[in-house]
């Protein structure tokens, strides 16, 4: 009777602590990091594009593109993506198109306010205004 209920106790024992390593395993790391990639373009950078701007122009407003394809050079894709420790990937594509080597007109879709940045910090610095005698 001992030797039967040995490879019984055993196979449980077992069974046991496999599900309490996976649980384990589980919580090892509940951190995750928020991964952000490519270009964020917000509605104050666009709001600084103007018509006619040269590729110079938009590349000091927007950042130098994700995407620039060598076939299609009249195009610069702006890209990003927001994968957050918990939850879904988010991406959003800012199409830019130029016309005879200027600014012509954009495409795409803006993040939401403040999606993936919760963490920007700014600080505001106020210039007293010169005393005048």
């Amino acid at each position: 009777m001992r030797f039967t209920l040995f490879p019984l106790t055993v196979s449980l024992a077992a069974s046991l602590a496999a599900c309490s390593f996976d649980t384990l395993v589980g919580h090892i790391n509940p951190y995750r990091i928020d991964i952000r990639q490519g270009n964020h373009v917000d509605k104050i950078m666009l709001a600084q594009l103007k018509p006619g701007m040269t590729r110079e122009q938009v590349r000091f407003v927007l950042g130098s593109p994700l995407v620039a394809d060598v076939f299609r050079t009249d195009r610069w894709d702006y890209v990003y993506r927001f994968s957050p420790g918990r939850g879904e990937v988010r991406q959003h594509v800012i199409s830019v198109f130029f016309s005879e080597d200027r600014f012509d007109h954009i495409e795409g879709e803006l993040a939401d306010d403040g999606e993936g940045m919760e963490e920007t910090r700014s600080r505001v610095i106020e210039v007293p205004a010169p005393v005048k005698d």
